[in-house]
């Protein structure tokens, strides 16, 4: 297998007892807030939250530029974080279809981001977010974010909401398609 990168120097295998770090981005999406979460799996198997927060968009802008800012927003965090992959809430069917067709630009963009850098796109509904993360797909958005809480041993629950459920988003993803820590 050929290396890549500069230097022509062979890279040195990890220890078979090593695993590596598995970083994933969380995004729960909108086009006023858009809520994100980067969560780390350790070789361990430790789950831990490496930054939450969200990005705000003013409604006073025209929706393109709005659209444009969580793009950049989403883009910025997978430059900082390169995570492996990202997790994206799917649009809630029960909303009405003017409040969806306008989530699914943020979808869009969100989407777009991670595609550029050819990252696996993993997406969940808001039940299949809550059943991984509570144990129920009826779970309240404060189950949720204690649940988050708990899971990643953090202080307090990630704030404000919106940020609690992108980190949700990122740890459904690992416990769905690892298991949960040991």
């Amino acid at each position: 297998m050929a290396s890549v990168g500069g230097g022509g120097e062979p890279s040195i295998p990890k220890h078979p007892a090593e695993e590596p770090e598995r970083v994933v981005l969380g995004v729960d999406p909108g086009t006023a807030v858009t809520g994100y979460g980067v969560v780390v799996r350790r070789g361990s198997g430790t789950l831990s939250l490496l930054e939450c927060g969200v990005i705000r968009t003013s409604s006073s802008e025209a929706l393109p530029v709005r659209i444009r800012q969580i793009f950049e927003g989403v883009q910025e965090i997978i430059l900082r974080f390169r995570p492996e992959g990202v997790s994206v809430e799917d649009v809630f069917q029960g909303k009405n279809v003017r409040s969806a067709l306008t989530l699914g630009h943020a979808r869009g963009a969100i989407l777009l981001a991670a595609a550029l850098r050819d990252l696996p796109i993993a997406e969940y509904s808001p039940r299949e977010i809550k059943s991984a993360v509570v144990g129920t797909g009826n779970a309240t958005k404060d189950q949720v974010a204690y649940m988050v809480q708990r899971h990643l041993r953090l202080k307090e629950p990630p704030a404000p909401s919106d940020a609690a459920d992108g980190v949700a988003a990122a740890l459904c993803h690992h416990l769905v398609s690892i298991g949960p820590a040991l």
